[in-house]
């Protein structure tokens, strides 16, 4: 075993460990810091320099995580054999009994299989030997020890050495609070090395993290732009009381790092770092982190969703990093729901920060081919246990992001497409189906004028105009959808077949679309879940714009699309009055309303549903649109349940209940005709004085008890809730607005 040396320049032995996927790097550093003959292993780095390298890379490493000064190995693979090798060494040199002393031991074989119980006999061995040389034994204190034994056994035996940082060095000094999911720091630093971020603070490129949490990446990125030792606040370091540790060595080392860091920190003011995040709380511990450190004037984070993501304007920055590490666990988000929060990452990025470069961590490699651009470089790194991917983009011209919702083609057929294969022409339609078609295209001529003002992508084009075609079609940004009703009793079933194949051929002709392009359901007025029931189960969902909101539809898996149409001059209203409010959507279905409110300002958006399919649809709009469950929380559960025990108020509602509910998930069933003054009662008991409460529902025949009239103010609104496509059916729905009286 190694003894403490006398010449301080003799060359010692060293491990560096890191985490997996990082070697290269810390190969790289550790040569950088006056280590030689260096060989990469799994997870870390074998070195040899003399021992003021120790020192130095405690102070200044970013990426390892141990730094050990190596005693010696031993074979063993008992636990006697163990003990018998360690007891018979000179541990008398390297710690005396007046001191404390812990061990960490790693690594298992066919005897040793507790890495507890190989421990404490190390831990035995040592205390022994210096029991019978000194006569006097050291305690144990495994949180706060003098020296810091670290063993690794490997199958040529055991490797023991002394911690040189006691601890890991991942732990900078400057962490008040940490967020759900942590980035270590070392990681952290690790990513913006592979990112090239070294090399743009050269150039002044400037830094900005779209999702920082607690800013990790910004704070270790102004670190290296400010030339500031990771090391220089750690208070306790394992070389310390070792006896050939020299502290005027370590003295003269830190303050050389101090006056780089004073110096380092004028070169910040050159440098812009940014940091956005949806979450109030999260900003708030990013700001106590950065101060910390004493980087607030140089390091600026500040509450704004992904949504929002723009490139500072008050000076030029033609170069930069935007670096993120989005949530890709499943303790933090829905798989589904984070493929679109990746690729609207993807979008605001190509969009605003043309020219700068894109580092991107995520959970696999799906989410990050999900951002949606080329990817010229991809590294598997380990976020503790688990492997990430890191990816690098260039954001040039020629680099143009892809919407992952537009490369989702609907190539096939549903169940309920009764359409053939065939090609139709117009010469080959029937009477009826060129009678529909003059219908078709007489409604498109009349709607033309309004699509192209409004900028409306999704719209019915056709609602049983004619009663020979019950059938209501659609059209969400160019992919149709046609619900056939179902036909009255006397109609004859072969005759209800030919017509609605008369439809879709008309529909072929007159969009120039196969008949396997069409979606085709049979609506039937039925009561309970049935309108929400699955019909199919492809899963794919399409991208559709309404205002400024992208929302998803699915033409497809049910009888509704995730869309009603017939409601979109309600969200419009609601986008428009939303700005600064917090806004409730009871029976909320996939969220569109709470997205329109979001992404018209509303201060905070919460919304109510029992079915888990539309909750997780919903978490899949707010990731699209970039918005956070921070501010726009969503919240599974009954209605009427939830409104009895919520302690919120709201400036904002929208409730838009179903006609008939009978799930399986309540005792109770719900009509709304029937349950409609307890519902709005309740509604109204969470309304500010102040607030506006929006009810609607699509129950025909319905009608709003006047008991309601008598206790709020109540104006019907219905007929200013319709949009022109909607017109010739003035009963889809029904709506009013309620105050409170003397509000």
């Amino acid at each position: 075993m190694y003894t403490p040396e006398k010449s301080a320049n003799t060359p010692l032995e060293w491990f560096v460990s890191c985490a997996k996927g990082l070697e290269p790097v810390l190969a790289a550093e550790i040569q950088s810091l006056g280590g030689e003959n260096t060989r990469e292993v799994v997870a870390g780095v074998y070195a040899e320099a003399p021992q003021v390298f120790g020192l130095r890379m405690v102070l200044w490493s970013r990426v390892a995580n141990r730094v050990i000064r190596l005693l010696g190995e031993f074979p063993v693979k008992t636990a006697d054999e163990l003990y018998e090798q360690l007891v018979q060494q000179d541990w008398q040199a390297w710690i005396r009994p007046n001191q404390s002393m812990s061990v960490d031991f790693h690594g298992t074989n066919d005897f040793l299989r507790n890495t507890q119980f190989s421990a404490q006999k190390v831990k035995d061995a040592i205390v022994d030997r210096l029991s019978t040389t000194l006569g006097a034994r050291p305690n144990v204190d495994r949180k706060s020890p003098d020296i810091r034994f670290n063993c690794h056994l490997k199958p040529q035996g055991l490797s023991i050495g002394i911690d040189y940082g006691d601890g890991s060095l991942h732990w900078r000094g400057y962490r008040t609070r940490s967020g759900a999911a942590p980035l270590k720091e070392t990681l952290a630093a690790a990513i913006l090395m592979r990112a090239g971020w070294p090399k743009l603070v050269e150039e002044q490129g400037a830094l900005v993290d779209p999702m920082c949490g607690t800013g990790t990446l910004l704070i270790e990125g102004a670190m290296m732009a400010a030339d500031i030792a990771p090391g220089l606040r750690r208070k306790r370091c394992g070389f310390e009381r070792l006896p050939d540790f020299i502290p005027e060595q370590w003295r003269i080392l830190k303050s050389e790092a101090e006056k780089r860091a004073a110096a380092g920190k004028q070169r910040l003011q050159d440098i812009e770092i940014r940091g956005y995040d949806a979450d109030a709380r999260a900003v708030r511990a990013a700001e106590e982190n950065i101060e910390a450190l004493g980087l607030s004037d140089y390091v600026r984070v500040s509450v704004k969703p992904l949504a929002k993501l723009a490139k500072p304007t008050h000076r030029p920055l033609n170069k930069g990093l935007v670096v993120c590490n989005p949530p890709y666990g499943e303790r933090l988000g829905e798989a589904a729901a984070l493929r679109y929060l990746y690729n609207q990452l993807g979008e605001r990025a190509s969009r605003e920060f043309a020219g700068w470069e894109l580092a991107v961590l995520a959970g696999e490699v799906a989410q990050s081919k999900a951002v949606g651009l080329r990817s010229h470089k991809q590294y598997v790194l380990y976020n503790g246990a688990l492997p990430v991917h890191l990816a690098l983009f260039s954001l040039t011209d020629d680099n143009r992001w892809k919407d992952l919702g537009a490369a989702q083609q609907n190539s096939h057929q549903t169940e309920e497409n009764v359409a053939s294969g065939i090609e139709v022409s117009e010469g080959t339609l029937t009477a009826g189906g060129q009678m529909f078609l003059n219908r078709i295209r007489k409604n498109r001529k009349r709607l033309k004028g309004w699509l192209k003002q409004t900028q409306t992508q999704c719209y019915r084009l056709y609602d049983a105009d004619m009663p020979e075609y019950s059938v209501a079609v659609d059209v969400y940004d160019g992919k149709l959808h046609l619900a056939e009703y179902q036909a009255p009793k006397h109609v004859d079933e072969d005759a209800a077949i030919a017509r609605l194949e008369d439809a879709i051929h008309a529909l072929c002709v007159e969009f120039n679309v196969a008949p396997s392009q069409i979606s085709v359901k049979q609506r039937r007025r039925q009561r309970g879940q049935s309108q929400y029931e699955k019909h199919s189960s492809q899963g794919q969902k399409h991208v559709v714009r309404e205002g400024k909101a992208k929302l998803l539809v699915n033409l497809q898996d049910y009888l509704d699309t995730g869309l009603f149409l017939d409601h979109r001059p309600m969200r419009t209203r609601i986008a428009a009055e939303a700005k600064g409010k917090r806004f409730l959507n009871l029976f909320c279905y996939t969220g569109t309303a709470s997205i329109h409110a979001a992404l018209g300002g509303a201060k905070r958006t919460v919304s109510v549903d029992l079915s888990n399919t539309y909750t997780a649809w919903y978490r899949e709009n707010l990731a699209l649109n970039g918005l956070a469950e921070a501010t726009n929380a969503i919240v599974r559960s009954d209605v009427s349940a939830w409104l009895g025990t919520t302690k919120e108020r709201f400036d904002l509602i929208l409730l838009d209940p179903p006609s008939f509910s009978n799930s399986k998930k309540t005792d109770q069933s719900f009509d709304v005709q029937r349950d409609q003054v307890s519902l709005v009662q309740a509604a109204m008991a969470v309304l500010e004085p102040s607030g506006v409460l929006y009810f609607s529902n699509n129950r025909r025949g319905f009608k709003l008890d006047d008991t309601l009239a008598e206790a709020y103010e109540v104006r019907d609104i219905s007929a200013q809730t319709l949009d022109p496509d909607f017109e010739r059916n003035p009963k889809i729905h029904q709506a009013w607005m309620l105050r409170h009286r003397g509000s």
